[in-house]
């Protein structure tokens, strides 16, 4: 999901899209998800930082609240910043699509398969 530049809140679409995954994810056995916020280059260094982790929390929250994820199934939200961009920061679009929030549902195969032990 994509942010406005120096934006936090989450877009109603990306709201629906967000809770459609929690119900989604409640159906996984020893389910994990896992939120990192990230943002473009422009501003400085520590604005993005923390600009990443609002992001991220902001999902986060969400998932919690509305979602009804259970904290325990919530893997602490990660925030990267300028790190790891996936468009040119030297242009607007690239600079849109650095803006984000990647969200995982990941499934511990280890304790989904406890259940299967003598």
């Amino acid at each position: 999901m994509h942010f406005g530049n120096g934006k936090v809140a989450i877009s109603p679409p990306y709201k629906t899209k967000l809770l459609k995954l929690a119900e989604k994810a409640k159906a996984i056995e020893a389910y994990n998800i896992q939120v990192v916020g990230y943002a473009s280059s422009s501003g400085s260094v520590a604005l993005n930082q923390k600009i990443s982790e609002d992001r991220a929390e902001s999902v986060a929250n969400l998932l919690v609240q509305q979602g009804n994820i259970p904290l325990t199934n919530l893997l602490a939200p990660g925030a990267m910043g300028e790190t790891r961009q996936v468009g040119d920061d030297k242009t607007a679009e690239g600079q849109a699509q650095n803006r984000r929030v990647v969200v995982r549902v990941l499934q511990n195969k280890g304790i989904a398969g406890l259940h299967n032990l003598p």
